[in-house]
């Protein structure tokens, strides 16, 4: 399938370099490559929209409201942040050693 793309001066002058680069063999490789790479992020932030509806779920399913500290939520929802964002980090770590 051929499909033509126009593409701004500067996504074009990035598929130059990546070929120039030697990492990539033709400019549809680079634009293969971009729309994989499209595809997982947005299978990742589903996978995240979907983790947060649930949690929400589960919540409301937990019974009758509480009191609440602001202060203690913000805590947590950071830390829960960083554990998400360490985990990212590995799984990506771990596809780049198993794509190269």
């Amino acid at each position: 399938m051929t499909t033509n793309v126009n593409l701004t001066p500067e996504l074009e002058e990035m598929v130059r370099q990546k070929v120039a680069s030697a990492l990539y063999t033709s400019a549809a490789e680079v634009i293969r490559e971009a729309l994989r790479l499209l595809e997982k992020q947005d299978r990742i932030r589903a996978a995240k929209l979907d983790q947060l509806r649930q949690e929400i779920q589960d919540e409301l399913n937990n019974g009758p409201a509480t009191t609440w500290d602001a202060r203690e939520i913000r805590r947590e929802g950071a830390k829960k942040r960083a554990a998400r964002a360490r985990e990212s980090q590995r799984k990506m770590l771990i596809w780049q050693a198993e794509k190269y």
